[in-house]
């Protein structure tokens, strides 16, 4: 089975196709507030998707990471106006230092090919 890697990089690769299922690395935003960077991010989770053949319909499970739980409203506002309602998938969202402290959200997504 082949291994398809989108936008490698030196240190990870944008998305991984193995089979039938994408992988998606951590994709965060910016902007000052959750909301911006949710909308930022889910933007780049249906570029990467569509890059590897698929879309947000297909999405099996997604890690959501908060640096404050505070905010989980606000997230969730820009996810239900983004997820495909026919088709939510597995999700878990946890609080969690982010690679900076500018980043507040980070959206890990794993998805079935078409």
């Amino acid at each position: 089975m082949t291994i398809k890697r989108i936008e490698p990089g030196p240190r990870m690769s944008g998305a991984v196709v193995h089979g039938n299922t994408v992988y998606l690395a951590g994709q965060v935003g910016t902007g000052d507030s959750v909301t911006e960077q949710s909308k930022v991010a889910l933007a780049e989770v249906d570029r990467l998707l569509a890059a590897a053949g698929t879309n947000k319909s297909k999405i099996l499970q997604t890690l959501v990471y908060l640096s404050d739980m505070s905010t989980f409203a606000e997230m969730n506002a820009v996810w239900e106006s983004w997820v495909d309602p026919s088709n939510t998938p597995a999700r878990a969202t946890s609080q969690a230092a982010l690679a900076t402290p500018a980043h507040k959200v980070e959206f890990t997504v794993i998805a079935a090919l078409d």
